[in-house]
């Protein structure tokens, strides 16, 4: 039940390096991002608090943006707030902005789209900068035929046949706005939006994609694949630390909020 006398909404742009966590959601007996946020709010604000997070980010899983929110009694000025969490978070956790948004804002419930993008390090030879930070991959990856793959996620589908069983959801339809697959280098990254994902479902689709460009599936297959639901058919769920959270779309509103913040997660509706 909401306390009464926490009359604030204070919303929280952060960024952090997901290895040593066991996911965003807090757990009883595991190391989670919220579980370490919200003691370290506490110890600003000086009460317990709850923290609504964007989305359920995996074990491993990484963001380059990331956007909560949570309710206080405090007068700490939020454009202090950054500065004053970092000091009692770890280096693998940074709050990059801070301001009061209106009561009824919540960091997953005014989330319009989001935006993850994975990483393939695509070379016979480990580089130790990317380790829990991309996928080592040692066979040569064709980005043209996962390209194609990645234009047969766009689109409103069902997508029970790219997600593992974990977290129960209403539907398995989702829509994705738009999907793109480019190399740099040794590095093949893969970037998808959408309204919602399910569990595992990027990391799926990145693993399919991988798939398509070993020729064990053509990207032709893929629309049927979707419409069958057909897991077993599918490629691989990509490892987690190849992941991250890159952008964050919330309805036109949240333009009214402080600069940072604005600056900090860069879409709009209509963006």
């Amino acid at each position: 039940m909401r306390n009464p006398d926490y009359t604030r909404n204070i919303a929280l742009c952060l960024r952090y390096e997901g290895t040593a966590y066991h996911g965003w959601q807090v757990q009883k007996d595991q190391a989670t991002v919220c579980g370490t946020l919200q003691n370290a709010i506490r110890g600003v604000v000086g009460h317990p608090v709850s923290v609504t997070g964007c989305g359920r980010t995996d074990a491993g899983v990484h963001a380059r943006l990331y956007v909560a929110n949570f309710r206080t009694s405090s007068a700490i000025p939020a454009d202090r707030l950054p500065y004053a969490l970092n000091t009692h978070l770890p280096l693998d956790i940074v709050v990059t902005a801070a301001c009061d948004v209106p009561e009824e804002f919540n960091a997953i419930g005014s989330c319009r789209r989001k935006e993850y993008t994975y990483c393939i390090y695509n070379s016979r030879l480990r580089d130790p900068f990317y380790i829990n930070r991309a996928w080592l991959y040692p066979k040569p990856l064709n980005e043209q035929i996962m390209q194609q793959a990645a234009l047969a996620y766009q689109g409103t589908h069902d997508f029970a046949a790219l997600r593992s069983v974990g977290t129960n959801v209403r539907s398995t339809v989702r829509t994705v706005y738009d999907c793109q697959v480019w190399r740099e280098a040794e590095r093949v990254y893969f970037r998808v939006s959408a309204n919602g994902f399910l569990y595992n479902m990027v990391r799926a689709m990145v693993g399919t994609a991988v798939y398509a460009s070993e020729g064990k599936l053509s990207a032709r297959e893929i629309g049927a694949l979707l419409e069958r639901g057909d897991r077993c058919a599918a490629g691989p769920t990509a490892p987690p630390g190849g992941l991250y959270m890159t952008r964050l779309w919330y309805t036109g509103e949240v333009e009214r909020f402080g600069e940072g913040f604005r600056a900090a997660v860069g879409g709009f509706d209509g963006a």
